[in-house]
């Protein structure tokens, strides 16, 4: 009976111990988890932060004033072509050396979150590899039998690698030797190498305003699908027409899925604003055939139009309303811009075509 209740006595004490070690085990996990949820909240918010600030878009820059500093830096001279490939540099620079880099390859937080961005990225991608092609097979050939300059041929595959590989190799490595291969050209042109020719010609300009206005209808047909719209069929069958009576034409209703509609008003955005660069570049080393041809308003007005789509959007979001309905459609805003630049690019390419 002794021993029993020395037994008891001494198991009572190992009990309050054990009792203390599991609250003290308790205490610890619950400070563990704590900590841990702090530290997840933090890194949320930075990834909030850092998200809102590489979403601002890049503003305008001065394009003649930027070669100007560019020839001085580099001591080079300001001929004819220096600042359309100048400005081409930076635009696609840019992309590079914005706030966040370039985001639209990102594998982790909070650029791998981000589509708007990326979108405004690519719009300014698709410019730079247009212009890139036409330097390739228009602007420094002479004719359609002359031999293709080698950085331009070198160039052009560069800006058009794909833009979300992420390593081996990356979108960025390729658009700097992109880049890379611009500056060696300029530099040859800047310094009379005769293998080296910017060929400023209307007809030369004409064919890569072809492709502008195409980019723009493209971009202003899905701008005004983001409210839905009845497309026409093309496409009319000879057999269906009977005389005396009107064709039958097919109809379908093409509308922008939700999510995609800031998607596409971004790209919208990027692609305006590289142009808007461009084609000041443009005037400034077409000037005499713009003003032969009474063309240099034209290119103001397009510059006008694509400038005016850079207002700042006031909205958290991008919104979709009814074309005439209390809320606003910011699409369809984007999309007057772009028509306008669109059908001012139709009447300079006449210009241009007249004798």
């Amino acid at each position: 009976m002794l021993d029993w209740k020395n037994r008891e006595a001494q198991a009572e004490p190992r009990e309050r111990v054990d009792g203390r070690g599991a609250a003290a085990r308790s205490y610890l996990g619950g400070l563990w988890s704590r900590a841990l949820g702090t530290l997840i909240g933090l890194y949320l918010l930075v990834c909030i932060g850092l998200g809102w600030y590489w979403s601002q878009e890049p503003a305008l820059f001065p394009v003649q004033q930027n070669a100007q500093t560019a020839a001085e830096r580099t001591g080079q001279q300001m001929v004819v072509g220096y600042t359309t490939l100048e400005t081409l540099k930076t635009v696609a620079g840019t992309l590079l050396n914005k706030p966040g880099g370039y985001i639209s390859n990102d594998r982790f937080p909070p650029g791998l979150w981000m589509d708007n961005m990326p979108s405004w990225e690519y719009g300014v991608l698709v410019q730079v590899r247009d212009l890139s092609r036409a330097l390739r097979k228009d602007f420094a050939r002479s004719q359609s039998q002359s031999t293709e300059d080698a950085d331009l041929a070198k160039a052009e595959p560069r800006f058009n690698f794909d833009n979300k590989s992420w390593i081996l190799p990356s979108s960025e490595s390729e658009f700097e030797e992109g880049i890379k291969s611009l500056s060696r050209y300029q530099a040859r042109l800047a310094a009379g190498d005769k293998g080296a020719i910017f060929y400023t010609r209307a007809d030369n300009l004409n064919n890569w305003l072809g492709d502008v206005a195409t980019r723009l209808g493209s971009l202003s047909q899905r701008l005004s699908a983001s409210v839905g719209r009845v497309k026409l069929n093309s496409t009319l069958k000879t057999e269906s027409v009977v005389a005396g009576q009107a064709p039958q034409v097919d109809e379908e209703l093409v509308e922008t899925p939700w999510l995609q509609i800031d998607n596409v008003f971004y790209e919208a955005r990027g692609q305006a604003w590289a142009l808007s660069h461009l084609l000041r570049a443009i005037e400034v080393d077409f000037a005499d055939v713009l003003a032969k041809k009474n063309a240099t308003v034209s290119v103001r007005q397009i510059i006008r139009e694509l400038e005016a789509s850079q207002e700042a959007l006031w909205s958290p979001m991008v919104l979709n309303g009814s074309g005439f309905g209390m809320w606003a459609n910011h699409s369809l805003v984007m999309a007057n811009y772009i028509s306008r630049a669109n059908a001012a690019v139709i009447d300079l390419r006449q210009l241009l075509s007249q004798g």
